[in-house]
């Protein structure tokens, strides 16, 4: 189509104006021409035989008397009669003999009548050349008065006739010309009429042409002039008509974009203003943020402090001889102080997640123990209320994951204790399957189902709002903030993944999430050695169907034969003439009934290991069974490691016995400690707990005290509140490590509240780990074994053991597991980077750099980390290894430091 528009409609015109007429010529001379040729030809011919015809008859009788001057004579005659297209007339005899000639200067040899060759057909004519060489034969001629019969005649010879074609031609090419003649007249009439067609239309519209162009440019003001043919005519009236509209509506777009530049200008100038009290209203809820960002925090901090010390000191007389009525006031206390700390810490983590400064830890983690912890702690009060409470994951869920596992036991206690809130009987179940699984990551979709009061449909719009509940009356039953299931959608929403619930007014409600968590590279949790129950058969004594159905599947998916009953008659049937190597009998009631030790007694005569199933962690009641011959006790809801830990392990276990008072004369560590607080009531708690710990406690109250103090006396470990009055407890630490005898010494941070920013804060300032109030004793006892144990590995500049624990979810073994696994993997490192550097291979270097800072997460190497970080970021960014080599240096000057640190502490 492009190779038609390139011409001009001036050369289109020229084109089928003249093509047609000048083929039509060519093909109607061409024809004429050649008939009239064809014709002449003929013409020639015919003339040529009526010469020759009478000729050969008139030889006939000087050839039969062999008289030549009578042929002669003829043969001249002819000959000057015809010498315009005549040229030669010869007689041969039959010998093929020149008889008589009318030249005798001609070769002869070209018309001689070839040997193999007669004339028995009559006139033979042949064309060489200009020449037509025509041959008859001749005969005796007949008599009639002799031969009446006329028999055949005798050839005596034949005459040759020469003709010249020069005429004939010359009259072809005068038709030829002629014809040429009138061809091109034809054509020159034809251009005659073509240029005034282009006059008269091919102009004009070239002048339209022109003047749609001027009009696209801009040049309205154009138009066509002068009287047009036909429909050229209304063509230059429209097209004259189209630039007086384009006018008119040029001008007045003109004069509307000027008003909306005026409109736009006043309102650029509104928006200027805006945007200024915008600025000013941002600077002052940033303002206002961070007073009440810090506000939360103090108050956290005013609010945590004095419940310390009420948990705290609660605990502390909850170890003193008590009545029953003493000890259940003090139990009643710790409870509402605990629920207090609880409602505290909601509305905490409510302010961080508005603020936006919630920070998700990232450390490895085990998804069954995790959901099994929370769980426990969530068993007794499901069993207050009868509740039937089950662990439901499904075995393609992985185990070993990394993660914030803190946020998502949030996640789970929140959801699944609501749903023990709001169900008075019937049963909790809390599923959790793998919706989707990649080599990195898997989608874990959980699911609280209850059969409680249900939610209506219009108040299921509230559940979602901080501080709104479904019942929010005065008499409303339940309690509560109404911050959980906002704070679980924020965190859900926060873990990048999607909260919902569907739930029916007095049938129950059912709340589902997703998580999208990573795969943990380290095998968290030692796997179960499935080989030592395999094909073993076990009893089920269950009268509730869910948890009967749970525990049946999971010994089914480890190949035990498992024997399920609900009540004490299939009980009975299933243990005649049977044998078991394991029996699970499930008990709800708090005191042993003669029925029930007789029937556990016939149980324990048709298995091999008794195990009992109780509802809570009542350690009562186990202990008022361990006569009974019971070789397991486990509390439900049941989680696989603990079910195959039962059925695998030969020694009896129970259930921990009551706590009793604690003996005064309990072993205490050789340690000299150093507490510092600004709160006499913590301090003094503190004091409290450390003295039963340790042999000597040292308190201040202030940091510039313990300045002085760490100059004057060596500490085996301090532990120091970081919100004082005088010097916190961050700068009193980097005093301390900067000049005093405790350099070295692990100091503890004893706070009430820390934003994930304001730990790494604590933890880059020098302070070695963090105590979170209210302090619990068992935590306390546990932070000095981890750093005041001789086995313990110590900090160094280049490897953080504490961030080793922390991203190894606490566990000492594979903390350093992982760090002989990253300094095993140094030379290997150590030399590709090398030889990427000489090669000057940038993608090797950074496939290289990548593994080796995937590594360095879960090693507790911060320094190497960032150089890690930064130098794959570099990579990325396109510079080459050359450009890079000062980072690339340094990185392997870390990789030494680093092998070195971790062979001292590996060794410790």
């Amino acid at each position: 189509m492009n190779g038609v528009t390139k011409y001009s409609l001036r050369a289109w015109v020229l084109v089928l104006a003249l093509a047609p007429t000048i083929l039509i010529g060519v093909l109607l001379g061409s024809f004429f021409t050649l008939t009239r040729f064809s014709e002449l030809d003929h013409s020639l011919l015919v003339r040529g035989k009526n010469i020759v015809s009478p000729l050969a008859m008139a030889a006939s009788y000087g050839l039969s008397t062999s008289n030549r001057d009578y042929s002669q004579r003829l043969i001249d005659m002819i000959h000057k009669q015809n010498s315009l297209f005549v040229q030669l007339i010869a007689i041969f005899d039959n010998q093929n003999q020149v008889f008589a000639t009318s030249q005798y200067r001609q070769n002869f040899d070209l018309i001689k009548l070839p040997i193999n060759r007669d004339l028995t057909e009559g006139i033979n004519i042949e064309h060489i050349g200009d020449h037509v060489i025509m041959r008859a034969p001749i005969y005796t001629l007949p008599t009639p008065a002799v031969d009446t019969n006329f028999t055949p005649r005798t050839q005596l010879g034949y005459i040759v006739l020469q003709i010249n074609k020069h005429e004939a031609l010359v009259s072809q090419y005068r038709g030829a010309g002629w014809a040429f003649i009138i061809v091109l007249i034809g054509v020159q009439l034809n251009l005659l009429f073509t240029f005034r067609l282009m006059k008269n239309v091919t102009r004009p519209i070239t002048d339209m042409v022109t003047a749609v162009a001027k009009i696209r440019e801009g040049k309205l003001d154009t138009r066509l002039q002068g009287e047009l043919i036909g429909e050229l005519d209304h063509l230059k009236r429209g097209i004259n008509a189209m630039a007086s509209s384009l006018a008119e509506y040029h001008n007045e777009m003109q004069q509307n974009i000027d008003q909306a530049t005026s409109d736009l200008r006043e309102t650029l100038e509104q928006i200027e203003i805006q945007n200024v009290e915008l600025d000013i209203a941002k600077k002052r809820a940033l303002e206002a943020s961070r007073v009440k960002s810090e506000f939360m925090a103090n108050m956290s901090h005013e609010l945590r402090t004095p419940l310390n010390g009420v948990i705290g000191f609660t605990r502390q007389l909850l170890k003193t001889p008590l009545h029953d009525n003493q000890r259940d006031y003090l139990n009643t206390i710790e409870r509402s102080a605990t629920n207090l700390l609880s409602i505290i810490n909601d509305i905490l983590d409510f302010s961080k997640l508005e603020a936006g400064k919630m920070v998700l830890e990232k450390m490895p983690f085990a998804l069954r123990e995790a959901v099994d912890e929370t769980m426990q702690l969530l068993s007794t009060a499901a069993a207050e209320k009868e509740l039937e409470l089950v662990i439901d994951i499904d075995e393609r869920v992985p185990d070993s994951l990394n993660g914030d596992v803190m946020r998502l036991q949030q996640i789970l206690t929140n959801l699944v204790n609501n749903a023990i809130k709001f169900t008075d009987k019937g049963s909790v179940r809390l599923q959790l399957d793998a919706a989707k699984e990649t080599p990195e990551r898997v989608l874990i979709r959980g699911e609280v189902a209850d059969t409680g009061i249900g939610i209506s449909k219009e108040q299921q719009s509230m559940l979602f709002q901080a501080f709104g509940q479904a019942d929010s009356s005065i008499s409303r039953r339940f309690g509560g903030t109404g911050l959980g299931l906002v704070i679980t959608k924020r965190l859900v929403n926060h873990m990048d993944g999607q909260i919902g619930f569907t739930s029916s007014e007095g049938q129950g409600s059912t709340f589902w999430f997703t998580l999208s968590i990573e795969k943990s590279p380290f095998t968290i949790s030692d796997p179960l050695i499935l080989e030592q129950v395999y094909g073993q058969s076990a009893l089920v004594f269950e009268p509730r169907l869910l948890t009967r159905n749970n525990l049946v599947h999971q010994l089914d998916s480890w190949h035990i034969k498992a024997t399920a009953c609900g009540s004490s008659s299939p009980l009975q049937q299933h243990l005649n003439g049977q044998h078991y190597n394991h029996a699970l009998i499930a008990w709800r009631k708090l005191k042993p009934s003669d029925g029930m030790m007789e029937t556990l007694s016939v149980i324990r005569n048709h298995c091999d290991n008794l195990v009992l199933l109780l509802d809570s962690n009542n350690s009562e009641v186990a202990n008022q069974m361990a006569g009974l011959g019971i070789d397991h006790c486990l509390t439900l809801p049941m989680s696989e490691r603990r079910l195959f830990a039962s059925l695998t392990n030969k020694d009896a276990q129970h259930l921990p016995a009551p706590q009793l008072p604690m003996p005064l004369g309990r072993d205490k560590k050789a340690l000299k400690t150093l507490a510092v607080d600004d709160n006499r009531a913590n301090l003094k708690l503190i004091d409290t707990l450390l003295s039963e710990l340790v042999e000597e406690v040292d308190t201040l109250s202030s940091g510039t005290q313990a300045i002085q103090r760490a100059q004057e006396q060596e500490y085996d470990i301090i532990f120091m509140d970081i919100q004082m009055p005088d010097i916190d407890g961050i700068q009193a630490t980097q005093r301390i490590r900067q000049q005093s005898r405790n350099t070295r010494t692990p100091i503890i941070a004893v706070t009430a509240h820390l934003l994930g920013a304001e730990r790494e804060q604590v933890l880059a300032s020098g302070i070695d780990d963090i105590l979170t109030k209210p302090i619990d004793e068992e935590g306390l006892e546990q932070v000095i074994d981890r750093w005041t144990s001789t086995a313990s590995p110590v900090l160094t500049q280049v490897v953080d053991w504490e961030l080793a624990l922390t991203q190894s979810g606490g566990n000492n073994e594979l903390a350093k597991e992982m760090l002989k696994m990253l300094m095993d993997s140094i030379p290997e490192t150590r030399e590709l980077i090398d030889n990427h550097l000489q090669l000057g291979d940038r993608t090797a270097m950074l496939k290289t750099v990548h593994k080796l800072h995937g590594a360095t997460c879960y090693s507790g190497v911060p320094g190497l980390q960032k150089l890690c970080a930064d130098l794959e970021s570099q990579l990325k960014q396109g510079n080459s290894t050359a450009q890079l080599e000062p980072e690339i240096l340094e990185l392997l000057d870390e990789l030494n430091k680093v092998e070195s640190a971790a062979e001292t502490i590996l060794a410790a």
